[in-house]
């Protein structure tokens, strides 16, 4: 999506915060654009190269458990713009309206097959189509749901002047936030109140730090982090 003038960010986002944020990315747009055509070829060989491990999947979550394949979710990208998430099912189905909108360690809602599927982070492959029309990019803030977006503060929502990523290095330090939030009593107001947070703070730090060698360098050890 394009880098919009100032005075065309929605009016929700137009705080001195953000402004910040949008300075320092607003000087770098050749680079934004080099990311985006990154993003557009790479999703669309992977999705070729990866076609028959999206067929493998796709037998295996069927033959698993009652449900469709994919799961969706609305989700916010750049701008507050609305879009689906799409992955590969890996809980029961209708998850989501049966409990917490944040996974935890052994979870129940989650099926045989999809505990394995998670382990390898391969239900995110779908989200290659998602990169590929432009909703998200390999590299950025993860997307989170709108009743989460709600609980932004004004430095947070600087986040939104980019599309949301696939990974990024808060997603690398919080890999295991499912075991984090195990114990909680009240999951979706400890993530908000004390895992949001510290994640934002490893994501507004990427934007101010933002250089396309950076984020090479995460997608490689996204890989490293998955597969160890």
């Amino acid at each position: 999506m394009k880098f919009r003038d100032w005075d065309d960010i929605p009016e929700f986002m137009r705080n001195d915060s953000v402004k910040k944020y949008y300075e320092i990315l607003r000087r770098k747009q050749f680079s934004l654009k080099v990311k985006r055509s990154f993003d557009i070829v790479a999703s669309l060989v992977l999705i070729i190269l990866l076609s028959p491990v999206f067929l493998f999947l796709t037998v295996w979550i069927k033959f698993d458990s009652q449900g469709p394949v994919y799961y969706k979710q609305e989700r916010i990208t750049q701008y507050g713009r609305k879009f689906y998430i799409f992955k590969f099912r890996t809980m029961v189905a209708n998850a989501d309206k049966i409990g917490t909108l944040v996974t935890v360690q052994e979870d129940p809602r989650i099926t045989k097959a999809g505990s394995k599927i998670r382990k390898l982070r391969l239900d995110e492959l779908p989200q290659l189509f998602n990169i590929a029309a432009g909703d998200m990019s390999f590299v950025g803030t993860r997307p989170e749901v709108p009743r989460y977006v709600d609980e932004y503060s004004d430095e947070m929502k600087a986040t939104l002047l980019l599309p949301a990523g696939v990974t990024s290095e808060a997603s690398i330090k919080y890999k295991d936030e499912d075991e984090l939030l195990k114990d909680a009593e009240n999951v979706d107001e400890i993530y908000i109140q004390k895992v949001l947070p510290e994640k934002m703070r490893w994501n507004l730090k990427a934007i101010r730090r933002f250089r396309l060698y950076g984020e090479l360098g995460t997608m490689v050890r996204t890989v490293f982090h998955v597969i160890a």
